[in-house]
């Protein structure tokens, strides 16, 4: 490999939430933290050369987004996922969360329904009732595993005066890449109720063979007509602190909808170095995504094998995208504050906890195993003595 992904990277006191949190809220500053959804990985080198190159010029003034900018976005979907979009289905986004806040307000009314599917990051929580609208929660199922959609609940939480379903896909935490089946029958059954749909594709292009992404609104002309798909480069090339996403909508009504949100919000202006960098991502950075991604699936290979063969209380629920992945402790008999208790000051490990993504993960935790092997080794081999002394 050209990349060296085993390269140790000291990211403490760098104003890190991921890093300085534990020190700062629980007085342990030797917990190794597995928790926040960014990699522990340097950045891609073009993205570093592309933000050295622009951070030398010594004038950082308000931007004005170049052609260039978007045809890296058009470029990359073709190329990645076989989607051939048009420059006016697209429109810039302060991040992922934001956009998601602004498509709430722009598609629905107070009061409407908004269906979710748990457990499921959490921000989109928020998204829905910080702007008064109504969660409705459609649960996943667990079963032998595995995660997987209920259809038959789905459709009556849709008919609960639903009037948008956010989809996360890949599915964070529980790491599913939804087929192109599931995928179908979700459309289906909001097409038949009249909902919208807004898809939040951030982890998309963090996919282990042999699964594929398939982007919502490619199922079909009449699905893109009634979907705004939320993305941005920040998972897949470590990025996320720079606060840049895009919005794709072929539907002209939901885009200037969701614009004239932004506006309101006054974010209409971009982050410059976020520019920069999405930019050297999609056009120069496709050699190193693929090489970390090599490196990650073999995280999960090794953390599914360590959790197997050393730590046998706990299940590893194998992620099929995405580098997050839920460990199930129920098996150790705690409650979720005793479980955070557990791994912060017994095992110095820090997860985010199951329960905050929806009380069908609680007795779960989250795990990030985008970080150099000997972090993931070290933190695994804390996990295996804490729960052989307790035991």
């Amino acid at each position: 490999m050209e990349y060296d992904f085993d390269q140790p990277l000291d990211r403490r006191n760098t104003c890190s939430l991921k890093w300085d949190y534990c020190e700062r809220f629980f007085g342990e500053p030797d917990v190794i933290p597995l928790w926040v959804a960014d990699m522990d990985f340097p950045a891609s080198p073009p993205v570093v050369a592309a933000l050295t190159t622009r951070a030398a010029h010594p004038a950082y003034g308000y931007p004005i987004v170049p052609e260039s900018f978007w045809t890296s976005i058009i470029n990359w979907l073709k190329a990645r996922h076989g989607w051939k979009v048009n420059r006016e289905w697209l429109t810039r986004g302060p991040g992922v969360v934001p956009s998601l806040n602004f498509c709430v307000r722009a598609l629905t009314q107070p009061g409407d329904g908004v269906v979710v599917q748990t457990p499921v990051y959490y921000p989109f929580f928020s998204a829905v009732e910080k702007n008064g609208r109504r969660l409705v929660r459609n649960s996943l199922r667990y079963e032998s595993g595995r995660w997987t959609m209920d259809f038959d609940d789905l459709a009556r939480r849709l008919d609960d005066g639903a009037r948008l379903l956010i989809l996360c896909s890949p599915h964070n935490p529980v790491g599913r890449v939804w087929t192109r089946g599931e995928l179908t029958e979700v459309g289906r059954l909001c097409r038949e109720r009249d909902v919208l749909v807004v898809s939040d594709e951030i982890h998309a292009d963090i996919v282990f063979r042999p699964h594929a992404h398939v982007p919502f609104a490619t199922l079909s002309p009449d699905q893109a007509e009634r979907t705004v798909t939320c993305w941005a480069p920040s998972k897949a090339f470590n990025i996320p602190g720079l606060n840049t996403s895009f919005v794709v909508a072929a539907n002209r009504k939901l885009l200037d909808l969701y614009r004239l949100e932004s506006q309101r919000a006054g974010s209409e202006l971009g982050n410059i170095f976020g520019l920069t960098a999405l930019e050297a991502a999609y056009s120069r950075g496709a050699e190193w995504l693929d090489e970390a991604l090599v490196y990650i699936e073999a995280n999960v290979d090794f953390t599914a094998e360590f959790v197997r063969t050393k730590i046998p209380a706990l299940d590893f629920v194998r992620p099929e995208g995405t580098f997050l992945a839920l460990l199930d402790c129920r098996r150790l008999g705690l409650d979720e504050k005793a479980l955070e208790e557990f791994f912060v000051r017994r095992a110095r490990v820090y997860f985010s906890n199951g329960s905050m993504f929806g009380q069908e993960a609680t007795g779960f935790v989250r795990i990030n195993v985008a970080c150099p092997r000997a972090v993931l080794s070290k933190a695994l081999e804390r996990i295996e003595r804490a729960i052989a002394r307790r035991l």
